[in-house]
């Protein structure tokens, strides 16, 4: 685990976006200071529409001056794997695990930067649930099972995290190197959060608004959100060992 914050790799998976990855990426580079940003790493495969690829290999040119962009083609099925390779990628002393759709707000990656630094071993995660955070154009039921799963999950792992299933955090990236991850669809971003919490991470919650895409369509469907029970299953009666690579 590292001593003290260095600099931090953005991972991005991309599907479809265009105005709202650049929007991501011109938003993560002009608030926040360059040596704090390593790299950003485009996690993209071969359903990747022609227009997204273009406006990633645009912002490699745009931006090759300033910070290192560049593109990776993923040769793991799934969401899950393309993060899985970036983890594997990742050059920072930290690495981020957030959308290319603007459902997680590239302006609170400052704010993870700023806690990282101050607890540079801890995994600093976004809560939609925490004071000052929130939904915007989330279905009423889809919140409300979103809030009893966040509490049953909660239990099951003895946490007081309110959104463990939101898949924007930044990690020490020594460990998400050791960790052996599993999963390769959507319920691979509540591995990330459970894993390390068997094994005694420290979580700090700090609170992020989400707002409903507005490009592109989500590659995850609400009854898909059922398989996340099953991951949960299991990590929560593996041995601490088998966690470990």
């Amino acid at each position: 685990m590292p001593k003290k914050f260095r600099n931090v790799t953005i991972l991005l998976p991309a599907m479809d976006e265009t105005y709202s990855l650049k929007e991501t990426v011109d938003t993560i580079i002009e608030t926040n200071k360059g040596k704090d940003l390593c790299e950003i790493i485009f996690l993209l495969c071969d359903r990747t529409t022609r227009e997204c690829v273009c406006t990633a290999q645009s912002l490699c040119e745009v931006y090759k001056e300033r910070l290192p962009i560049s593109i990776h083609y993923q040769t793991l099925p799934f969401v899950g794997g393309a993060i899985r390779e970036g983890f594997d990628l990742a050059k920072g002393s930290h690495v981020v695990l957030m959308s290319a759709d603007l459902e997680t707000d590239p302006y609170v990656i400052k704010d993870f930067v700023k806690r990282s630094k101050q607890y540079p071993n801890a995994i600093i995660t976004a809560s939609r649930w925490k004071s000052g955070g929130g939904f915007k154009g989330y279905s009423k039921v889809k919140l409300i099972l979103n809030y009893i799963f966040q509490k049953i999950i909660a239990v099951m792992f003895f946490t007081s995290l309110t959104d463990i299933t939101y898949a924007f955090r930044i990690f020490p990236t020594a460990l998400v190197k050791k960790i052996q991850w599993e999963e390769l669809k959507h319920p691979f971003f509540l591995e990330t959060a459970i894993k390390p919490l068997r094994l005694r991470v420290r979580f700090i919650e700090i609170s992020a608004k989400w707002n409903k895409r507005s490009e592109g369509v989500s590659q995850n469907s609400f009854f898909a959100n059922f398989k996340y029970f099953k991951t949960a299953w299991h990590v929560r009666f593996m041995k601490k060992q088998d966690i470990w690579k």
